[in-house]
């Protein structure tokens, strides 16, 4: 398994794979037990979570799977996010706090080794949240901050008050979604693909140490189904196929190997609850593939390179 900093300089050693817990509650105690035990075994030591993932039964399960494995607390980072409220977001001090008391009860843990703030809220006011940051790592329940889903203006209006480093951004990244990087092979360009949808947050992130955390790295489009294996996506499947067999992996393995070969030194979150599948993309952590290989993928995907 590969590992990196997190946010490039902190003392966050974390494995480049982390396993998301967003679909946990399809598991029964028994299973997340071993589910744990196994993903921590095969040397994926970071965990991701939100206060809203299975109405914050996931966060509960994993803590009563936590408690019953061998895993000392100590030895994994738990990472988990706030700020979505039904209809609405919120970023004020009241609830960012709230929701981390809710987390950590629910977990069982004392303190988050990372809060990140779960989607922008266009009512934010950097103070407060500076001031629950503030609180939150003085009591020792959050040691380390960052954001999901954020542009880089968005992330600048919260360095403006905060100043606790912002680690994380967790943006959805993959080979059939693969935004962060198009724009950048069309500038001045007059075609589709030329529009910046997301303020370069991929440069920015690489010139401000933030680790790209990428979430559903093997869906296509807003969760309309995973591409690998899908009889609509022949080419770019018969291309990972091959790759896949060269180098010995699954082809989940290469999906995610294409993601760890950018230098921005990105970390998946895997999302599956199936042991087997951990295993697999553990297996495939290592490899590297050749730019010529990551390129003949992002082509087959159906990207036009200029």
């Amino acid at each position: 398994m590969n590992y990196l900093n997190l946010g490039g300089n902190s003392d966050l050693k974390v494995s480049q794979v982390a396993l998301g817990c967003m679909r946990m509650t399809s598991l029964n105690e028994k299973e997340a037990t071993s589910l744990l035990e196994t993903t921590v075994s095969e040397g994926i030591n970071f965990f991701d979570h939100a206060d809203i993932y299975g109405g914050g039964e996931c966060e509960t399960l994993f803590g009563k799977a936590l408690k019953a494995s061998s895993i000392n607390r100590d030895s994994i980072f738990v990472q988990s996010k706030c700020g979505i409220r039904e209809g609405s977001f919120d970023f004020s001090k009241e609830h960012i706090i709230n929701a981390v008391d809710g987390s950590l009860a629910r977990l069982g843990v004392d303190y988050l080794d990372v809060l990140a703030l779960h989607r922008p809220d266009t009512l934010v006011e950097p103070e407060e949240v500076a001031a629950a940051f503030d609180y939150l790592e003085q009591s020792g329940k959050v040691r380390h901050f960052g954001v999901s889903n954020q542009k880089p203006m968005q992330i600048e209006l919260l360095k403006k008050s905060v100043k606790q480093p912002l680690l994380v951004n967790q943006l959805q990244f993959g080979v059939k979604a693969s935004g962060l990087v198009d724009q950048g092979f069309n500038v001045n360009m007059k075609n589709e693909a030329s529009f910046e949808h997301d303020g370069s947050v991929l440069d920015y992130s690489r010139l401000h140490d933030m680790t790209i955390q990428a979430w559903s790295p093997y869906q296509y489009g807003f969760f309309e189904g995973v591409f690998l294996g899908n009889d609509k996506f022949p080419k770019l499947n018969a291309t990972i196929d091959k790759i896949a067999a060269k180098y010995g992996v699954t082809n989940t393995g290469i999906a995610t190997a294409w993601i760890s070969r950018h230098p921005a030194n990105m970390q998946t979150i895997l999302g599956t609850m199936k042991e087997s599948r951990v295993k697999e993309v553990a297996l495939a952590s290592d490899i590297v593939l050749t730019r010529e290989e990551w390129y003949e993928i992002y082509r087959a995907a159906g990207n036009v390179l200029p």
